[in-house]
């Protein structure tokens, strides 16, 4: 019965790992809004199957803060759930992995453009955005 749990977890981790690919390559063509339907979707089933603390979730959720962040399209409100999305992720991977593991490494990066962004867009004059 463990063979069979340890190959259906790797089995998910293949398909977690495809979607996670496959939303990093809609990034970077700048098709946000259709890697973050993705990663919305696939991110509550990576916690599921391989727990939060697993690196593939952390992964999706940096990668999920990092596409609203770099959204022209971006409300402040997204751009909150950026920063409140990578503190978990960060708060996280810093107790899993340590702070010089380089997935935190790259969600402490992470957090700190998505707060300058927040920044950013909550001092910009009416309009401006």
């Amino acid at each position: 019965m463990e063979s069979i749990e340890r190959a259906v977890r790797s089995v998910c981790e293949k398909n977690l790992t495809a979607a996670f690919n496959f939303a990093h390559g809609l990034f970077s063509l700048r098709r946000h809004a259709e890697a973050k339907s993705l990663l919305r979707n696939r991110i509550p089933v990576a916690r599921r199957a391989l727990g939060e603390e697993h690196r593939q979730p952390l992964k999706m959720n940096a990668l999920y803060a990092e596409n609203i962040y770099n959204d022209p399209a971006a409300t402040l409100d997204d751009l909150r759930e950026a920063v409140t999305t990578l503190e978990d992720a960060e708060r996280i991977a810093r107790r899993v992995f340590g702070g010089t593991h380089p997935i935190t490494v790259d969600i402490e990066a992470n957090l700190r453009h998505s707060r300058a962004a927040l920044r950013a867009r909550d001092t910009a004059p009416p309009g401006s955005a």
